[in-house]
């Protein structure tokens, strides 16, 4: 138990109860599993919940886990809970692994019989080995997942990950008769430290070392004089008690006995949904007082946005969304924001849920009164991807939140009309399917690859070998034979965007040359040729994360933007100062000699320029510069693609090796990718 609503499980736990590979690493998206949780008594109680925070099993270079691998890294699941209105049983006390620590795991039907006595071994920074008592219980299937709980010290020290099994004959699969020279009981887990290092960024662990009450603080002083005002009488202040105690789930307190006004203002502080619970009971009556209340509540980083009740409708309407439109949750959060500095470590609905109801708000219309909060917008543009009876729920639940916070009218009108409008664009605009291929050098004119499809939903991997290493020419035919797979859209002519992720040290690799070359085929395949060809690094975009806000700025002006050519070799110095603060300049080309021009590439990339243009050529990109300066910054993939036909049909008049580095904001990379090069090591 992580929290109030949130459970804490191993990622391929999920995977087997939604049947799916174990160690797949695709994150379930909004599939529901069951979790049962047991009371004090021993009851069980079912509740659906979804996956809120996915860290994948990976291997510890980062690829994809093999199914012969008996360790690996990662395979953690945050499932958010739809428990009760009080929220779920307190979780327990969380504590450091340590070496010699005995505790005790029990398997997943939680039945009092199954517990396996174990002793922590082998602890390093990943993992820790538990070796099981020769009597009792051993860890097997269904443990995987589950609290190794610390009897001496009544906490939970890590996970249960997996167990390692008796050997198998090679041949026929059958177990070997039983050697004294066998590994036995053994099993390995994730230790708490490590888990805690994981979920930490994921800002799921706010109540993993509670704070005491300050009854110095602001807020709580404030909140004591506004209670003693708001409820004037004990009789009052029993009867908002219970009406708030109802609101939250929470039992009431005693029906003659009122809560002072420091006990009052200390429930409102440490219950995350009574203060907008309590601004909504009075918001009809003494508007005023709820503006109070609410102001003074907001002095604390404790309450949340929404209310017990309001929080449960949001997620009604998430639960039963359509796939496609949840699947654009993530677009529709950087239209509406697109000054957000940086997104959640997860890309779920849910933990963009959670990151979201901490935003502040902006103002427009009505700037006098309550800002707009950063969730209502977003649920505004989400609205506006839906069909109209869908949208008119989404409406009357964000006009009924905007009417409790006290916003005027005006100012949600601005913002609905803002998403109308987006949505508007989006129709003249249709996701192109992209092919993403990881190409990661693997010696001397060898690399190995590993490759994606993205239809308009996110990417789903079709290749999982990332050990193999190809040649060029077996790497085009590779990428060449998975475009064959695909099934293009009927309604949509336009060749797939071929997207290249790179390292800052690919940049320049000619992977738009490659041709597979076929004695069998009538005609060769040249990548760059056939389909617009750009490169992506996110090492470079994610290595100084304070401009992730500025990319993601630049690209929502991509169609107005402006361009900045660089004719002259510049310093790193120089470059920064021309470019950090110009949000409206959204492309660069780079035309100067290679030595100074790689420096000047990555530096424009790091500063989150989403368009970047150069020739991988010796002597400059002034060609290319000029064939593109006519072209549309967004119709520059298949501009340059059209270059490179007419190079290889008529070299001498079209010189150049042109390079185009494409980051584009609205479509999601790999979670490989963005991961900090630790973290894989």
């Amino acid at each position: 138990m992580l929290g109030a609503d949130t459970v804490l499980t191993c990622a391929h736990v999920v995977n087997a109860a939604l049947d799916r590979p174990m160690l797949e690493p695709r994150a379930p998206g909004p599939d529901e599993v069951t979790v049962e949780v047991r009371d004090e008594m021993g009851a069980g109680h079912r509740y659906s919940a979804r996956v809120a925070h996915w860290i994948a099993p990976r291997a510890r270079d980062g690829g994809t886990v093999r199914p012969d691998d008996d360790e690996w890294l990662g395979d953690l699941a945050v499932l958010r809970v739809d428990g009760p209105p009080g929220g779920l049983l307190a979780g327990p006390r969380l504590v450091d692994m340590e070496v010699g620590q005995e505790v005790e795991a029990w398997h997943g039907t939680g039945g009092a019989a199954t517990y396996a006595r174990l002793t922590v071994h082998g602890l390093d920074r990943f993992r820790a080995y538990l070796d099981g008592a020769a009597t009792g219980m051993a860890v097997g299937p269904g443990y995987s997942g589950g609290p190794l709980w610390c009897r001496a010290e009544k906490a939970v020290a890590g996970l249960v990950v997996a167990h390692f099994m008796p050997p198998r004959d090679r041949a026929t699969g059958a177990r070997l008769p039983y050697s004294p020279q066998h590994l036995v009981r053994r099993s390995w887990a994730v230790p708490w430290q490590r888990v805690a290092d994981e979920l930490r960024p994921l800002g799921v662990l706010g109540g993993e070392a509670p704070e005491l009450l300050d009854t110095d603080d602001h807020a709580f002083l404030l909140l004591t004089e506004a209670i003693e005002d708001v409820f004037p009488s004990a009789s009052s202040r029993v009867t908002g008690a219970q009406r708030l105690a109802r609101a939250c789930g929470v039992a009431p307190g005693s029906a003659v006995t009122p809560p002072t006004p420091e006990e009052f203002a200390a429930f409102l502080l440490t219950h995350p949904r009574a203060l907008a619970a309590l601004a909504g009971h009075l918001r009809r009556d003494a508007p005023r007082d709820a503006d109070r209340i609410l102001a003074a509540g907001g002095l604390s980083r404790t309450p949340r946005l929404l209310s017990p009740q309001e929080y449960a409708a949001l997620r009604g309407h998430l639960k039963t969304m359509e796939p496609d439109v949840l699947a654009r949750f993530p677009e529709a959060v950087r239209a509406a924001l697109p000054h957000l500095a940086a997104f959640p470590c997860g890309d779920t609905t849910e933990s963009l849920l959670d990151h979201l109801e901490g935003l502040p708000g902006d103002g427009h219309a009505g700037s006098a009164g309550p800002r707009v909060p950063a969730l209502l917008r977003v649920m505004e543009y989400v609205g506006a991807l839906c069909p109209g009876s869908r949208r008119a729920e989404l409406r009357l639940w964000a006009d009924g939140v905007a009417r409790r916070l006290g916003i005027a009218r005006a100012a949600i009108g601005e913002r609905r009309s803002d998403a109308q409008e987006w949505a508007r664009s989006l129709r003249h605009r249709t996701a192109r399917v992209r092919l993403l291929v990881q190409v990661t050098r693997a010696g001397q004119g060898r690399h190995r690859l590993r490759i994606w499809c993205d239809e308009g939903s996110g990417p789903r991997q079709v290749s999982t070998d990332s050990v193999r290493s190809y040649s060029a020419s077996d790497a085009a035919r590779e990428v060449l034979r998975v475009l064959d797979s695909l099934t293009p859209p009927a309604d949509d002519e336009r060749p797939p965007l071929l997207e290249v992720l790179v390292d800052r040290t690919g940049l320049n690799l000619p992977v738009d040359e490659w041709t597979a070359r076929d004695p069998d085929a009538l005609v060769p395949g040249v990548l760059g040729v056939e389909f617009p060809l750009v490169v992506h690094c996110p090492e470079l975009l994610r290595r100084h994360g304070r401009f992730m806000a500025h990319w993601r700025s630049r690209w929502n002006r991509l169609d107005s933007g402006k361009t900045f050519v660089v004719s002259e070799p510049m310093d790193r110095e120089t470059i920064y100062s021309s470019l950090v603060n110009q949000l409206d300049t959204v492309r660069v080309c780079v035309d100067v000699p290679p030595g100074p021009r790689d420096g000047i590439v990555q530096t424009c990339l790091a500063l989150g320029i989403p368009v970047v243009v150069w020739d991988r050529g010796r002597d400059g990109a002034s060609h290319t510069v000029r064939y593109v300066a006519d072209l549309a910054t967004r119709e520059l993939p298949d501009g340059v693609r059209d270059y490179r036909a007419n190079a290889k049909a008529s070299p001498p008049d079209f010189p150049g090796r042109p390079v185009l580095a494409w980051a584009d904001a609205d479509r999601t990379v790999p979670r490989l990718h963005l991961t900090e090069p630790q973290e894989s090591a």
